[in-house]
Formats: C-alpha cells, sequence, structure tokens
C-alpha cells in the first residue's frame, strides 16, 4: 500500500496535539497569560465617572487580623473610606458584587433582622446581587430575610439578578414564597441610576460555578452571557429613549475570574456592550483591571480588605476605564462612630438570640494556642495535610461519637467549606465561628450517612485528582490515612489507603462494606457532585444503614442530634472540642501534622505504578502507541531519505 508521506505526518501531529491536550488535563495545566490594563490613581482630564465596589464581604462587620499582625476590613473603617471617596467624587455609585452574607457571627440574624442588607442600606450602597451564600438558609431562608429587611423600614440597596430566579408558577420547583418575597422586596433584572446627569444601567449574573457551590438554591440557571445581551440591548434601549442618553452599563457578577481569566473574562468576550464587570464568587484580588471586547474586569478581595474605585470616561461615544485603584482598610483607617456603635448593637444581639443557648458569648476566649495553623490560602494551594484541616475533622468526628454515643470511621471536611483559621495567642468563640461558619442553618449541621468501602476509596482519589481542577475539593480526614502521588494518571493517584480507628489500629478498606462517615451538610452535598466533576469516572453515593442510596434533598434527615435534640452545628463542634483540652491551651498533637495525608511526586516506577487500575492502563496504552507511532515515522521517512539518495545515485 502507498503512503502519502506528507499527510501521514499532518495525522501524526493531530494525533499528537490530541494526546498532549489529554495529558494536560490529565498531570496538570500550565498557567495562562492575563491580559492586564495598568493600575494607576485618576490621571485623567476629561468627564468621567466613578464607581465604588466592593463584593464577598460575607458578615464580616468586624476586621479580621491578617498574617502581618494587623487588621484587614471592618464596616466602620470601610465606611471611613467610602465617606472619603464620595467628597472627591460626589456622583459616584456603590455597588457589591454579592456574598454580602455567610462568614460571622452576625450572620445567625440572617433570616430574623436581615442586618446585612440594612447596614449596607445604613451605608449607602445602591446596588447589590445576590451570590451563592445568600442560598444557605435555602430558598425560605432567603426570602424570610427579605421580607424583614422590607418590614425594618430602614433604607435598603436594590437588588439586581438577571439569570438566577425562581422558578414562575407552574415551572417545576415552584415555590410561592421565594416569588412572592423577590415581588415584596423589589428584586429586578437590572436598575437605572442617574447621576450628575449620567445614567448607570447596573444588571446581576450568576456563574455556573456559583450556582454548583448552592445546590439546593431552587433558583433556575440561566445562560450568563444569552441573558446579559438581551439585558444589555434592553437597558441601553430604553435609557436612550427615556432619557436620550447612552447609559454606563456596570454588570455585578457572581462568577469570578482566575488566573486572568475565568467565567467572567468569558461573559467580557461574548457579550458586546457592558462596560465594567465588578467580578465577585472566587475572591480575587485584581491589583491590575483585565480588558477584554470592550470592557473592564476589576475585582477587589474579600471580606472589605479593599474599596474598590473605577472611573469611566464619559466624554466619547465609549465608556472606557481610565483609573482604577485599591484602596486598603486596615487598622491605620478611623473608624466611622456611626457605623461602630450600630455593629456594637448587633453584637449584642447576637449574644442575646444566638449564643445564649450554647452557653457562650462572641468575644468569650476558649483557649490558648501556641501554634501556627493554615490559613485557607494554603490549604487551598497546595496539596497536602493540614494541621487545621486535621484539627477540623478530628473535632467533628469527637463531636458526632459524643452526641450518638457510637463510634463513627471516618470525619471529614473541605477547604470549600473552611472560612478562616485558628489563630495564634487567645482563641475566641468568634475566631472559631468565622474559620467555621458554615456550620449554620441547615447548609451547616454536621450529617451522618454510610459509604461503600469502594466509594470511600473514590473519596480520597477526589481529594487526590479532582483538587488541582477544583480547589475546594480539597479533603482533610479523621480515621483513615492515605497516600497519592500527583504524577500519576488521573483518577488513579491514591497509592494506599486504610482506616486508623481510635486505638490507632489499622483496618483495611473492604470495597462492599458500609462505613459511618461524618461531615457538614455542605461538604456533603458537594460530593454528591462528584459524578458530574469527574466526567461521570467516580461515583460516592451516600447510603443510609441498611445501605439505600440517599438523595441530597434528603440529607435533612441525617443531621446529628445531640442528647436534648439539638442539632450539632459544625463550629460548636470544633469550639467544644477546643473548649474540653487539657489546661485551656491547644493539644500538642496539633503542632504539626502526623501523616494521615502523605503526598508524593515521584516518577519512580514503583510509585507510579502501584495499585494501577483501569486509568493508568489506558494512558499506558496510549503511550505505547504513540512510541510505536514515532518509531514507525522514524522508519519511514528513513526509508524515504534512503530511496531519494539511491535514486540520485543511479
Amino acid at each position: 500500500m502507498k503512503i502519502n508521506l506528507n499527510s501521514f505526518l499532518k495525522s501524526l501531529m493531530a494525533v499528537l496535539m490530541s494526546l498532549l491536550l489529554i495529558m494536560s488535563v490529565c498531570f496538570g495545566a500550565g498557567a495562562i497569560a492575563e491580559s492586564t490594563a495598568d493600575s494607576a490613581q485618576l490621571d485623567y482630564d476629561g468627564e468621567f465617572v466613578t464607581v465604588l465596589f466592593t463584593h464577598d464581604l460575607h458578615s464580616n462587620f468586624l476586621p479580621v487580623p491578617n498574617e502581618d499582625g494587623g487588621e484587614d476590613g471592618g464596616y466602620a473603617r470601610l465606611m471611613t473610606v467610602i465617606n472619603k471617596q464620595r467628597e472627591k467624587y460626589p456622583d459616584a455609585i456603590l455597588v457589591d458584587g454579592g456574598d454580602f452574607s455567610m462568614g460571622s457571627l452576625f450572620q445567625t440574624c440572617f433570616k430574623t433582622d436581615a442586618l446585612e442588607l440594612r447596614l449596607m442600606g445604613k451605608m449607602g450602597y445602591d446596588v447589590t446581587t445576590l451570590g451563592n451564600h445568600e442560598f444557605d438558609y435555602l430558598p425560605e431562608g432567603l426570602a424570610s430575610m427579605l421580607r424583614n429587611a422590607v418590614d425594618s423600614g430602614d433604607k435598603l440597596p436594590q437588588i439586581v439578578d438577571a439569570n438566577y430566579l425562581p422558578p414562575e408558577k407552574g415551572q417545576e420547583g415552584y415555590n410561592e414564597e421565594i416569588v412572592n418575597a423577590f415581588d415584596y422586596y423589589g428584586v429586578k433584572k437590572y436598575t437605572i441610576i442617574e447621576r450628575g446627569g449620567v445614567y448607570f444601567v447596573v444588571f446581576g449574573i450568576t456563574g455556573l460555578d456559583s450556582n454548583d457551590c448552592a445546590p439546593n438554591s431552587g433558583m433556575i440557571l440561566e445562560d450568563a452571557a444569552e441573558v446579559s445581551q438581551q439585558v444589555v440591548d434592553e437597558a441601553r434601549a430604553e435609557c436612550k429613549a427615556l432619557y436620550g442618553k447612552e447609559p454606563v452599563v456596570v454588570c455585578l457578577s457572581h462568577s469570578g475570574t482566575s488566573d486572568g481569566k475565568g467565567e467572567d473574562y468569558d461573559l467580557a468576550n461574548k457579550v458586546d456592550g457592558i462596560d465594567l464587570i465588578v467580578s465577585a464568587h472566587t475572591h480575587t484580588t485584581l491589583q491590575n483591571a483585565i480588558e477584554v471586547n470592550g470592557t473592564a474586569i476589576v475585582s477587589a478581595g474579600n471580606y472589605g480588605k479593599y474599596l474598590g474605585v473605577a472611573h469611566l470616561s464619559v466624554d466619547s461615544d465609549t465608556p472606557e476605564l481610565v483609573g482604577y485603584e485599591l484602596i486598603p482598610v486596615d487598622e491605620n483607617v478611623e473608624e466611622d462612630m456611626e457605623i461602630s456603635q450600630l455593629v456594637q448593637e448587633y453584637k449584642d444581639k447576637v449574644n442575646e438570640t444566638y449564643l445564649a443557648p450554647y452557653g457562650f458569648t462572641y468575644d468569650e476566649v476558649i483557649l490558648s494556642n501556641s501554634y501556627k495553623f493554615h490559613t485557607v490560602k494554603e490549604v487551598k494551594d497546595k496539596q497536602h495535610e493540614s494541621t487545621l484541616g486535621n484539627l477540623f475533622s478530628d473535632a467533628y468526628k469527637a463531636a458526632a461519637e459524643k452526641a450518638l454515643s457510637e463510634n463513627v470511621d471516618v470525619a471529614l471536611t473541605a477547604t470549600g467549606v473552611i472560612r478562616g483559621t485558628i489563630p495564634a495567642g487567645e482563641v475566641t468563640v468568634s475566631d472559631v465561628f468565622n474559620a467555621a461558619s458554615l456550620g449554620v442553618g441547615t447548609e451547616g449541621e454536621l450529617i451522618r450517612v454510610y459509604l461503600t468501602g469502594r466509594d470511600l476509596k473514590n473519596v480520597f482519589e477526589v481529594d487526590a485528582s479532582v483538587q488541582p481542577l477544583m480547589k475546594n475539593a480539597q479533603l482533610f480526614v479523621s480515621g483513615a490515612r492515605y497516600s497519592f502521588n500527583t504524577n500519576r494518571m488521573i483518577f488513579n493517584k491514591i497509592m494506599e489507603s486504610c482506616l486508623v480507628d481510635n486505638e490507632g489500629n489499622v483496618i483495611e478498606i473492604e470495597d462492599d462494606k458500609l462505613y459511618s462517615v461524618v461531615t457538614g451538610m455542605y461538604a456533603g452535598q458537594m460530593l454528591g457532585s462528584v459524578k458530574e466533576k469527574s466526567f461521570g469516572l467516580l461515583t460516592v453515593v451516600a447510603r443510609d444503614e441498611e445501605g439505600n442510596p440517599i438523595e441530597i434533598k434528603d440529607f435533612g434527615n441525617y443531621v446529628i442530634r445531640d442528647e436534648k435534640g439539638n442539632t450539632v452545628k459544625e463550629w460548636y463542634a470544633i469550639a467544644s472540642y477546643l473548649d474540653e483540652m487539657i489546661n485551656d491551651e491547644m493539644d500538642k498533637r496539633y503542632a504539626e501534622t502526623d501523616g494521615r495525608k502523605l503526598v508524593y511526586s515521584s516518577v519512580s516506577p514503583s510509585m507510579m505504578l502501584r495499585n494501577a487500575n483501569v486509568f493508568t492502563y489506558v494512558a499506558l496504552a496510549l503511550i505505547l502507541i504513540l512510541l510505536f507511532v514515532l518509531v514507525l515515522v522514524i522508519v519511514l521517512i528513513t526509508r524515504k531519505i534512503k530511496k531519494k539518495k539511491s535514486s540520485k545515485t543511479k
């Protein structure tokens, strides 16, 4: 058979590129370059408008300690910074990108008092949108919050939400309570604001990952790009018809950016006419704005550490970013006394209405800690065992065993629900709550379910294989030990795993046996999505004691309760565990890790092939095929060269 060498080589290159793409997904992808516009103080002589912005405040009314020994954030200090910017730019608008709730003890008044929205209204926020954590108390909790916010009579920010709305009557999942609450509050797809003769269109968008992080929101997620284009076109036409002017279009997107790209980068690329995207959800801090398709993407980090300031020109047909800065909110900023007094009143309310039944107070010192625990960033950025994760998972296991009066096999937590760290020095109740603040409400109690040994091993594989693709999936366990090699084939990175009982005995995991597993409600719901996140290659099925599968919507039936019938919450499990430590000092076992998770990056044959499964064998087969093809190409090229030389000598 005659072979066309050129065609063959083109086909070979296509195969090689496909294989390289597969291998990059399997073994890790490189960084993506970021397109940025220089961050700078305003230096523009033309006409401009100013947008002040925050996002991911997470109920952090009070400052939080930072690694440098100082403090970040705090609404009273944020108010001072906002006021200074308003003095300079009196026609500025103030907006927020969502997740304004869930992150401190103040969130415990979310449903009943709507402290977050009311405080934002007091601070003069014009507009906000809903993040995934606004649904942590389920649609009914959000509905209660919206109603109580309106009934307070306080000034409130407008809520905009264009593509994440409750099902309408007649649609599956229709919830009359949340539909009526949206109407009662006046939630809109977009709003038009006039300042100094300039009109702003502000609308809200929810992203795919944000939706994944709110599995029980009850909302319908519509395509962000399609809806955004519709809203931009409609709002621009309305503004021009009513006021005869083109508006500045601002999108509050709870989608996020990562490594200079991400969902908001894609949104800007697909949609024409957005001038500014305030990018929330990923807690990204962009010191330089990203510019794509005429849209500037900005992000100011989380917890109110910065106030974002964006200036856009309005003396041409198309607004452009002409100035951008992030202003630090730290211990060097004086507190606004009015907001400070309000926050103190809210703290008193938390003590009275929430903490008193637990026997704790907001600033109560639980113990003294002599050790440095990992930060949230550290537990997310690198696959490794964490003293912080060990402490939390051990606390869950101890609390569950005490409440159930029986041993459980494994307890686990995930980086996605760890919101802070345990500080050195005196550790207060609020410190613990801030670190595990998702442990409140229906989303956060501890649950006990059962997994087969096979699915339990898959849980460990999630930590090993999925975490590089999804940082929040890194897991920390109590009652088990496992090791993995980051250089192995995806979905076959685990080398060994076993259980370790309370006496330190090592127990082999049997594939078909049921094991009791304790985790938080939120992390449990995320494990239910493992099959989707692993492209259907891994499954983790929660079961009851008899081995019957449990649907995620029924997890509430498996919440752990103590002897008084009270639900065991994550933060309370940790606080109680710390409160029982000897001499009110942190147990020295948490001074360092103990080897329950061992992470290797080796290319030795024994560590690459130990307990290999079908994924590794398929990869090996592809490599062998590739080598065979390369050898064949070399042979064919060599023959052709020899043939040409031979024909020339004749």
